[in-house]
């Protein structure tokens, strides 16, 4: 495996993160999220399922249309009479309209409801988009600490060989010993086995890239936090949650559908009534060539008087129900709080974490060239050395898992408080409105194709 004779002395980590050509053309993790946006089967499985929710709505306005129904029959008999035989062939053809006027307000806390579905069910989406966001920032950066990782590791190799280098020429000149050869190579070896590690991590990076974000990493740009997307405080990061998280938005709505659904359910105990009207036309029916028409219209009213109490069941378990999904709110805005702070505080340790590595990161190569020039006047051992340059290596890595780290925790920010969305992260898309296939089939009566909501 080739390698260029570089000095890691003289490489900086911004290099390592960022070493991109100046001509080449990099993708911005803003055009990572637009893909994931455009193209992520879990996102487009979560719109599919607000369209299907979108028609228990239509579902419950048929409580107040007219059923429609046609009958049509025709048959063959025999009638014998004394002294005679008729055949027939009774024909009969009939239209019935129903029209419901009282349901015992079935109807209309049917229809709420359904909209309360409908309005959940788009908080769903928008918690899934914030989901599916936050594991595209993670698959990205991933990648972008996988190459610097496998950076690091290659020119770890390629100054371990120029000790192994070093050790044989002052051996061959009897100013070293085998020992110090066994050493580099043994470092030299563990070396390359850390870099066949970095590469298969780095393979299983993109692959997960390529699964979450839909297309292949090319040349990648390393993220810029704006913090003007980012709370000013954790009191004002825990406002903004708490009003406007998908997760919490979801509960409240599922409150409302689950009130609407026991007001529903009450709603069969109530009397209905309904308006039919019938128009038929028979030829034939017992004798030969004889028609009939008819007509009518009949108002019905239905008493519930005892339902074997199944009604009175499906309410208390409606209630029931009803005080789950409360709890369940109060449940997800404890959540919602903890994810707040969990976030917020992630990112303030990360951060720390970033400094802290610097300053390592600048000692370790001090300490480095200060061992390598001591090891030159014989104070320091090829050991001394190569223990020095391990201890560079792990806070070089150290610094680029906590850069990573700032990076994903900002979004994790933004996910908590409910603002990791493509409108808020301003994404060149055409952003999905579920209001438009919602509107499309909301007052449809009828029609089998589905309107292209996408």
């Amino acid at each position: 495996m080739p390698f260029s004779r570089v000095s890691l002395t003289s490489v900086a980590l911004v290099a390592l993160l960022a070493a991109i050509p100046a001509a080449a053309r990099a993708d911005t993790l803003a055009a990572a999220l637009a893909s994931t946006y455009n193209t992520n089967p879990t996102l487009n499985a979560q719109r599919a399922a607000l369209r299907a929710t979108d028609e228990g709505v239509p579902q419950a306005l048929a409580g107040y249309r007219p059923v429609v129904t046609g009958t049509a029959g025709i048959g063959f008999a025999n009638v014998n009479t004394t002294g005679s035989s008729v055949a027939l062939t009774p024909r009969s053809v009939g239209l019935t309209i129903e029209q419901p006027l009282f349901r015992g307000f079935q109807t209309q806390n049917n229809v709420k409801q359904a909209e309360s579905s409908v309005l959940a069910g788009r908080e769903v989406l928008r918690s899934t988009e914030q989901d599916v966001f936050l594991d595209a920032v993670g698959a990205y950066t991933n990648v972008i600490q996988a190459q610097a990782i496998l950076q690091l590791r290659e020119q770890n190799i390629v100054f371990l060989q120029e000790q192994v280098r070093a050790a044989t020429d002052r051996l061959k000149v009897g100013e070293g010993t085998r020992t110090d050869l066994a050493q580099t190579e043994a470092s030299l070896s563990q070396g390359q086995t850390d870099y066949q590690v970095a590469v298969s991590n780095l393979n299983a990076n993109k692959a997960t890239y390529l699964q979450v974000i839909g297309m292949p990493p090319r040349n990648l740009a390393t993220p810029v936090i704006n913090n003007a997307m980012l709370p000013k405080s954790l009191n004002a990061a825990m406002s903004i949650g708490l009003k406007n998280h998908p997760a919490i938005l979801t509960a409240s709505y599922n409150v409302d559908t689950a009130a609407f659904n026991v007001k529903s359910i009450e709603g069969q105990l109530l009397p209905t009534v309904s308006l039919q009207g019938s128009v038929s036309h028979a030829d034939e029916q017992s004798q030969q060539n004889v028609w009939s028409n008819s007509a009518s219209v009949t108002a019905n009213l239905v008493v519930p008087i005892y339902e074997g109490g199944v009604v009175y069941s499906q309410a208390r378990q409606a209630k029931e129900t009803l005080g789950q999904r409360r709890i369940q709110l109060d449940g997800t805005r404890d959540q919602v709080r903890s994810a707040v702070s969990t976030s917020w505080g992630q990112l303030e340790a990360a951060r720390a974490a970033v400094v802290s590595a610097e300053a390592g990161v600048k000692a370790a190569q001090l300490a480095l060239d200060g061992v390598i020039e001591e090891q030159k006047v014989g104070q320091r051992t090829t050991l001394d050395v190569l223990l020095q340059q391990q201890t560079l290596i792990q806070a070089r890595e150290s610094l680029v898992l906590a850069q990573r780290s700032v990076i994903v925790a900002a979004y994790s920010i933004m996910s908590s408080v409910g603002s990791l969305s493509a409108d808020k992260l301003g994404l060149k898309v055409a952003t999905y409105k579920p209001q438009q296939h919602y509107n499309a089939v909301r007052d449809k009566w009828f029609g089998l194709r589905t309107p292209d909501g996408r």
